[in-house]
C-alpha cells in the first residue's frame, strides 16, 4: 500500500489551501490534489495574451476573512490590497452618472443629484445594513447548528440565535427584510431614485441568476457587503498581482509546513470502504489513501460525478439532484490599448479604479434576466468592469491596460439545445458593444480577449453550470441547509468525508471561511476518534 495521509483535499482553490493550513498546523499530514496546472482554483492570475496578465476568474477582494489573513500571515507573504477610491461608478444612458463611495459626504452629494430624500436617508440605510452585516460577519466563522447533532445543535442554535435576539425590534425587521424580500422590495422601502436603487441593487444579481424582483435576492445584496479591506468594513479592492497573489501566497505558506500539492491530478472517484471514505482514485488510475477526504469542489460535482450513488443515502442523492446551481455568469478579460473614455465623464479619473456598473436601473436588470430565460442571454446585459492595471502596473505593458468584464444573466444552458461553444463569440461581441455604447471607442481599443462562458467556467474550473457560488444563495440552500439539511456542518453523509468549498456555509466569494470551518470540524472529529481509539 502506498503512502497514507491524514487528509486528502480535492481541489487546490483558496478554501482547500486554508483548510490544509489549519490541519497542517495541528500536525496532520495533508495532500492537495488539483486538476489544473496551477494552484488556486478560480482565484488565479494568468497571462491571457503576450504581456497581459489578469485575475482569470475571481477578480476582486473584500470577503477574505481577517482571521485567515492573520493566521496565515499573508501580509508577510506580500498580500497587499489597494482600496477603490470610489466603490462604484454607474454611467447612465442620458449622459449623467452616479458614483458611490469616497466617504459619506461624497455619496450624499452624488445622491442629491437625483433625490435629496435619498441623500438624506443614506446614513440610516448604511446603519441598518451594517447592523445586519455585523451578524453575518459573526456567523461566518461559526459552524451552523447541524440537524441531527443532538445537544451540539441546540447549543450552537442558542449561541448563534442570541445575536439576532439582541437586536432591537426595528433591527430584527431589517434582518427579516434582507433575508426574505426581493432586492426591489427592500430598496423601494428606502429610496425613490432609479440610479440610486440600481447602484445598490447590482449586488443582488452578482452571481445570482435571478431578477431583482425575485424573493430572497435582497440577501445576495447583503452577502456582498459583509467583507472589509484593510480594516474598512464593506470596502472592495484590487489585490496587487491579481487574485493569484492570494493563492500563491497561501501555497507558499502550506508548502513550508509540509503540505504536498499535486498539480494536474484530477480526481475521478472518492473511494468508500466499509461505509467510510478511504481516499480517492485519480483519472490516471493512481489511488491516494487518506483517513479523511475533504472536498473543495461544489456539491454537485462531488456527489453526482465523483461518487457512486450506491455509497450515498437514497434521500441524500435525491436532495443533491434538487440542489440548484447556475449563477448566470459570463466572464471576460480584455487587453486594451487605451483606457475607456466614458461619454458621461470623459478623461481619466478615480472612476477608472472603481467597479464600473452598466445596469442603470432595476428594470434593466429584470429585463436582462427575462431575456436570458427566453433567449439565452440579455440583449442589454449587466456588466461590471474593473481595470486593475490602473493601480497595478505589473499586469500590462506601459500605456496599456487589462480589464475584467463580469457579466450577469447568461443562461447556464442555452434554450433549444444550443451549445455555448457555438454562441460564446457572439455573446462576447454583444458585451463589448454594450460597453462601447457608454464608452465610445472601447471596441476599437480591444487588443485581445479571453472568454469564459458558463460552459467554459464548468470545464476550466469545475464550476457546475458555471456557478461561481457552487450553488444558489437562496434561503433553502443557506446556513444549516447548505448544501443539505443535516449536513450543514461540513460533514458529508459518509464517515470520513468532509466539504470545505463554497457549497457550504457561508457560501461563495473568496472568504476562506468554509476552509477554516471545515478544518475545525475535521480536527474535532479527529480528537474524538483518537480518544475512542485509546
Amino acid at each position: 500500500m502506498g503512502e497514507r495521509y491524514d487528509a486528502v483535499i480535492i481541489g487546490g482553490g483558496h478554501n482547500g489551501l486554508v483548510c490544509a493550513f489549519y490541519l497542517a498546523r495541528a500536525g496532520y499530514k495533508v495532500r492537495i490534489l488539483e486538476r489544473r496546472a496551477v494552484v488556486g482554483g478560480a482565484a488565479v492570475t494568468e497571462q491571457f495574451h503576450p504581456g497581459f496578465r489578469n485575475s482569470t476568474a475571481s477578480y476582486t477582494v473584500s470577503l477574505l476573512n481577517p482571521k485567515v489573513i492573520r493566521d496565515m500571515r499573508l501580509v508577510e507573504q506580500g498580500y497587499r490590497v489597494i482600496e477603490r477610491p470610489v466603490s462604484n461608478f454607474l454611467p447612465l444612458p442620458d449622459g449623467q452618472y452616479l458614483t458611490l463611495g469616497g466617504g459619506i459626504a461624497q455619496s450624499e452629494a452624488q445622491f442629491a443629484k437625483f433625490s435629496r430624500s435619498d441623500a438624506a436617508v443614506l446614513p440610516a440605510y448604511y446603519h441598518a445594513l451594517e447592523r445586519v452585516a455585523d451578524i453575518v460577519r459573526d456567523l461566518v466563522l461559526q459552524s451552523p447548528p447541524n440537524v441531527g447533532d443532538g445537544m451540539d445543535m441546540v447549543v450552537a442554535a442558542l449561541r448563534q440565535g442570541r445575536r439576532i435576539a439582541g437586536l432591537t425590534i426595528e433591527q430584527q425587521r431589517d434582518a427579516l427584510d434582507l433575508f426574505t424580500k426581493s432586492a426591489r422590495d427592500f430598496l423601494d422601502g428606502w429610496f425613490e431614485s432609479d440610479p440610486v436603487k440600481a447602484v445598490f441593487g447590482f449586488d443582488a444579481v452578482v452571481g445570482n441568476y435571478a431578477s431583482p424582483d425575485t424573493p430572497g435576492s435582497a440577501y445576495v445584496l447583503l452577502h456582498h457587503v459583509f467583507g472589509e479591506v484593510n480594516g474598512k468594513k464593506g470596502a472592495w479592492g484590487h489585490v496587487v498581482g491579481g487574485m493569484g497573489a492570494i493563492t500563491q501566497a497561501m501555497a507558499r505558506v502550506v508548502g513550508a509546513m509540509g503540505v504536498e500539492i499535486s498539480l494536474e491530478a484530477p480526481v475521478a472517484r472518492v473511494l468508500v470502504e466499509d461505509d467510510r471514505a478511504a481516499g480517492v482514485r485519480l483519472e490516471s488510475g493512481e489511488e491516494v489513501i487518506g483517513r479523511t477526504v475533504i472536498a473543495n469542489v461544489g456539491p454537485k460535482l462531488l456527489y453526482e460525478r465523483m461518487m457512486d450513488p450506491a455509497d450515498l443515502p437514497a434521500d441524500f442523492v435525491k436532495r443533491i439532484k434538487g440542489f440548484r446551481t447556475g449563477s448566470g455568469t459570463f466572464r471576460m478579460n480584455v487587453a486594451l490599448s487605451d483606457l475607456p473614455d466614458f461619454a458621461c465623464l470623459p478623461g481619466a479619473g478615480a472612476h477608472h479604479q472603481s467597479g464600473i456598473i452598466i445596469a442603470p436601473s432595476l428594470e434593466y436588470m429584470d429585463r436582462a434576466f427575462m431575456d436570458a430565460k427566453r433567449e439565452g442571454w440579455s440583449r442589454q446585459p449587466i456588466v461590471e468592469m474593473l481595470i486593475p492595471s490602473t493601480v497595478d502596473e505589473s499586469l500590462a505593458p506601459a500605456g496599456r491596460h487589462v480589464a475584467s468584464l463580469f457579466c450577469q444573466q447568461f443562461a447556464p444552458q442555452l434554450p433549444g439545445g444550443r451549445s455555448w461553444d457555438d454562441a460564446r463569440e457572439a455573446a462576447a461581441d454583444h458585451v463589448i458593444a454594450t460597453v462601447d455604447a457608454y464608452a465610445p471607442g472601447f471596441a476599437r481599443s480591444v487588443i485581445a480577449r479571453q472568454i469564459h462562458s458558463p460552459l467554459d467556467l464548468e470545464r476550466n474550473f469545475g464550476l457546475v453550470d458555471g456557478d461561481i457560488m457552487h450553488g444558489k444563495l437562496t434561503l433553502d440552500q443557506m446556513w444549516a441547509a447548505r448544501p443539505v439539511l443535516g449536513h450543514g456542518g461540513y460533514r458529508g453523509p459518509v464517515r470520513g468525508l468532509y466539504m470545505c468549498g463554497a457549497g457550504t456555509h457561508p457560501g461563495g466569494g473568496v472568504t476562506g471561511a468554509p476552509g477554516h470551518n471545515a478544518a475545525r470540524a475535521v480536527l474535532k472529529d479527529g480528537t474524538l476518534w483518537r480518544r475512542w481509539r485509546g
